[in-house]
């Protein structure tokens, strides 16, 4: 009776550690992205900012994963006009430098079997958004008379970001998988404007 009771144990144990190890190798428990960041953010009618993307995706099952996103991206634009004080006339320039940062954090829903080859997913991440804005005003003409023809002021924000959407990536082998596109509804509410911004991302995720 104890010999049985022993092997009984024995093969519980074993088919355990069977399926222990079989359910690891179904899916990659650590992924990392990095890719390029497209955003169109709402400032003045929907501009395009350039920039990267990186997160890390912590899977505690083959379809349930908690995710880390860090997002940058800036656009520099620049405007040329004729300001003039009755006598004069001269050339003023303003240069603008803007910067989107997202801080976030939350939930991914992947396939991540390991022997898929397509692997839709779609991810709710929330967190804090922090944007900058630098205004640099000069005259282009070496004598001027139109004061104050040089100016540099900066506005600076933090407030709530999100990123709601999801994607496809394709795998290309064991390690590495192509993330073919990435779209998110990007919100962005700081105290001075509530922003409806759109994210589009393309990169490669490292399992």
């Amino acid at each position: 009776m104890n010999k049985l009771i022993n092997a009984l144990c024995l093969t519980f144990v074993l088919c355990v550690a069977v399926f222990a190890q079989n359910d690891s190798d179904e899916y990659k428990k650590n992924e990392f992205y990095v890719g390029y960041s497209n955003q169109r953010v709402e400032v003045g009618g929907r501009r395009a900012f350039n920039g990267i993307e990186v997160s890390a995706t912590r899977n505690f099952n083959r379809y349930f994963g908690i995710k880390a996103d860090v997002s940058a991206a800036k656009r520099s634009s620049s405007s040329t006009y004729q300001l003039s004080n009755g006598t004069n006339t001269n050339t003023v320039t303003t240069d603008v430098n803007s910067s989107l940062y997202n801080f976030l954090v939350g939930v991914q829903v992947k396939d991540n079997a390991t022997k898929a080859r397509f692997k839709p997913f779609a991810h709710a991440l929330v967190g804090v958004a922090h944007t900058r804005d630098r205004f640099a005003t000069f005259c282009t003409e070496a004598n001027y008379t139109i004061q104050p023809l040089v100016g540099t002021f900066k506005i600076n924000d933090t407030g709530f970001g999100g990123a709601f959407g999801g994607g496809l990536d394709i795998k290309v082998n064991d390690r590495i998988d192509f993330r073919a596109i990435q779209v998110d509804y990007n919100p962005v509410y700081t105290r001075t404007s509530f922003d409806n911004n759109i994210r589009i991302g393309v990169g490669i995720v490292f399992k």
